[in-house]
């Protein structure tokens, strides 16, 4: 299915030091996007919005469209979170997601890589990948890795190490990297959903403010 620009729209599944930022409830009001930097987020459920009631309003892709809007920044969000993706399924799907336009490209992937125990070192190859993939399908666009963790339960190992391959894939790939996603917010029984994985409304809108000067700083917004 093609949007009215005629470029392949994205499957979106129904299946994160400054003050904080406010969202207004208020009735949304269809802004003109043209010409809006387009920024691209390849991710996971987290990024889709899984669990929540209306996604295409609370994700924090769209909390960061709100965002954008209320301070009359130019951009436009294309939400490309698929529910249960691994890294390796993301580097998969890079390729069909590429034939659209991105100024910027948001990866969060490998939360469920770590949730399985994946070998970290697969892990950094496919974001190199990924990367690599971006790089040579649209080489202007800017790119934004996303940090993410691994749970606790793996032992402190693991979880070191994989927290350690995020930092060390920005390095190499000479990329921007952003705080966790969920900083402030995994662990908080109030802010996720039965699950303790997904966050719920609010955390969601935490998740938003926390990536937003990432964001803003990737579209060339000072």
């Amino acid at each position: 299915m093609a949007n009215p620009g005629g470029e392949p729209s994205v499957p979106v599944e129904s299946t994160t030091a400054a003050a904080p930022l406010a969202v207004s409830a208020a009735p949304e009001v269809v802004q003109d996007r043209t010409g809006a930097p387009r920024v691209l987020f390849l991710g996971t459920s987290l990024t889709a919005g899984y669990g929540l009631d209306d996604p295409a309003h609370d994700s924090w892709p769209a909390v960061i469209q709100q965002i954008a809007d209320s301070l009359r920044v130019p951009l436009e969000v294309v939400n490309a979170g698929l529910s249960g993706e691994t890294s390796a399924g993301a580097l998969r799907r890079t390729d069909w997601l590429l034939k659209q336009h991105a100024d910027l490209v948001v990866i969060e992937t490998g939360a469920n890589d770590g949730l399985r125990g994946l070998n970290p070192d697969s892990t950094a190859a496919n974001l190199r990948a990924i990367v690599g993939k971006i790089r040579a399908a649209q080489p202007g666009a800017k790119l934004l890795l996303v940090q993410m963790e691994a749970p606790t339960n793996l032992g402190t190992g693991y979880t070191r190490e994989f927290h350690a391959l995020y930092g060390r894939a920005a390095r190499e790939a000479k990329i921007a990297l952003s705080p966790f996603l969920l900083d402030g917010v995994a662990g908080v029984r109030t802010l996720n959903q039965a699950d303790g994985i997904h966050p719920l409304p609010e955390g969601a809108r935490r998740a938003a403010r926390t990536l937003w000067p990432s964001i803003r700083s990737g579209i060339g917004r000072p």
